[in-house]
């Protein structure tokens, strides 16, 4: 693979470059192919099945980053698990991958309930005994084959392991090197656990430009004296992260380009962009260049593009998401399959070779999502979006999948574990919207018979035990109680009376 043999040119002409940088720990490129490599040694020598993929547990740590290399290097694709993730969804997500090693870098206990798995820690990987010999190139991952698998939301109840190629990387990388001005070493941001595909947008161009990597870790984010502190020191360059997370910058007048005096660029992905903080960034960081794209995990981070200019902010809002990639194309599809006018809303379909080729040994669902045109791969991305003057804007959603902060959510997957509760008879979600951008989620629920004397008491029962099956970004906010819901006359909850309900 082109990127991989980029990172070894680098890692072997400029050892002692940094590839990695937080607050308490540094790596250099030297150090990250040296440690990839007896990573890589180790997990060849574990007589593990040769499709089988291995979980990475941690969070902001370079011993990720270590992980993530020497399993591409070993053959193996890799699962980015961040420390936010619950104990049972990771089971689910161990169970359902059949993976067979999981490499904890986390320093903290992990226990799950599958005994075909092994824990495995860097201290054990360190002893384990290996000579000077550099993995071979041809153990890694190439072509068609896995390099990382990320787990989204499902609307059953079990997350999708949305399978990334070789392939599929590649692509994206070599569009990101070619058409954003990040060439020449420079210094990313890290804001995105390794779990959300907005990371890859960082991570990949970043090394196969020879950049260094900045974490910003989610304690550093909870204490905002302390995140402005650590990007005042960062150098950073070249900004990624979700609008939402900007916008929280924003909220602090000195998030400028005083504080940021080398950033070049900024790069948005994830979710809306909106048009007040593009209007913000321009005005306070004259110097650096706002990027807004689009793109579901699905077709591997990001597949359109435009420049946010003052002219743009001038003359659109919404904001456009921009134009697709050069080796990919859009169709806006409406209900029959037919392609529709410019100026009309349609499906966005993707087409081209950074979509994913499915959803890990779930061929049903892949199957309903996933097809070939004219012998290219193409999704249907369940967007609604529209074409003007070839730029394309994105609509929303046209089944009950959403954004909120960046992450991707099936409100169904939500519904199904409060359902699930023993206080609850019934659940509906209800995405609260401001502006163009959802604020927050709201569950509407018919409670089950409890002991409770007040609603903040259910409401703490009902989270608690939400908090052992979901990350805590996917647990509403507000929680409103009926006797009953309203029912469609074709016997479904009415949604739309419910939100209007919600918004009284």
């Amino acid at each position: 693979m082109r990127m991989l043999f980029k990172i070894k040119d680098f890692a072997f002409t400029h050892p002692e470059a940094d590839a990695f940088i937080s607050l308490d720990h540094q790596l250099t490129y030297g150090e990250l192919w040296q440690k990839s490599d007896q990573v890589a040694k180790f997990i060849l020598n574990q007589n593990i099945s040769t499709w089988s993929p291995i979980m990475v547990y941690g969070h902001m740590e370079p011993e990720m980053l270590v992980s993530f290399l020497g399993s591409v290097k070993s053959g193996h694709a890799y699962i980015p698990i961040d420390l936010s993730i619950p104990l049972e969804r990771i089971e689910r997500i161990s169970k359902a991958s059949q993976a067979e090693i999981i490499v904890n870098v986390s320093g903290k206990p992990l226990e799950i309930q599958n005994s075909a798995i092994q824990m495995i820690t860097m201290d054990k990987i360190q002893a384990f005994p290996t000579d000077s010999d550099e993995i071979d190139p041809s153990n890694w991952v190439s072509e068609d084959e896995n390099f990382y698998i990320i787990y989204t939301s499902g609307s059953t109840g079990n997350p999708k392991g949305v399978q990334i190629s070789a392939n599929n990387l590649q692509s994206f990388v070599d569009w990101m090197a070619e058409d954003f001005p990040i060439q020449g070493g420079l210094r990313f941001i890290n804001q995105a656990p390794f779990s959300f595909d907005l990371s890859v947008m960082d991570l990949y161009p970043c090394l196969a430009t020879g950049g260094s990597l900045f974490a910003i870790t989610k304690e550093m984010i909870a204490k905002p004296k302390m995140l402005f502190e650590a990007l005042k020191k960062s150098n950073t360059q070249v900004w990624t992260s979700t609008p939402s997370f900007v916008q929280m910058c924003l909220m602090d007048p000195s998030f400028n380009q005083e504080l940021l005096p080398e950033v070049m660029v900024f790069l948005f992905c994830g979710e809306i962009l909106p048009f007040q903080v593009a209007r913000q960034l321009l005005e306070r960081f004259p110097k650096a260049k706002v990027y807004n794209t689009y793109g579901p995990t699905e077709t591997t981070v990001a597949i359109t593009f435009v420049e946010i200019t003052k002219e743009i902010v001038n003359q659109y809002s919404p904001l456009p998401v921009g134009r697709a990639k050069k080796d990919t194309k859009l169709l806006l599809l409406n209900e029959n399959g037919q392609e529709v006018p410019e100026g009309e809303k349609g499906e966005i379909i993707v087409v081209g070779p950074s979509v994913s080729k499915g959803y890990l040994g779930q061929p049903e669902l892949t199957e309903k999502s996933f097809y070939t045109i004219n012998g290219e791969q193409a999704y249907r991305t369940g967007d609604e979006g529209e074409m003007v003057k070839d730029l394309l804007f994105y609509k929303g959603r046209i089944d009950f999948q959403i954004k909120l902060h960046g992450y991707r959510m099936e409100l169904e997957e939500i519904e199904q574990h409060i359902a699930n509760s023993q206080y609850v008879k019934t659940a509906v979600v209800i995405p609260v919207y401001k502006g163009e951008k959802i604020e927050y989620l709201t569950a509407a629920i018919v409670p089950a018979e409890h002991e409770f004397d007040k609603e903040y008491q259910l409401t703490g029962a009902i989270k608690k035990e939400l908090g052992h099956k979901l990350p805590a970004y996917m647990v509403p906010k507000k929680f409103e109680y009926y006797h009953e819901l309203p029912m469609t006359p074709n016997g479904k909850v009415d949604r739309k009376r419910i939100k209007e309900k919600v918004l009284l």
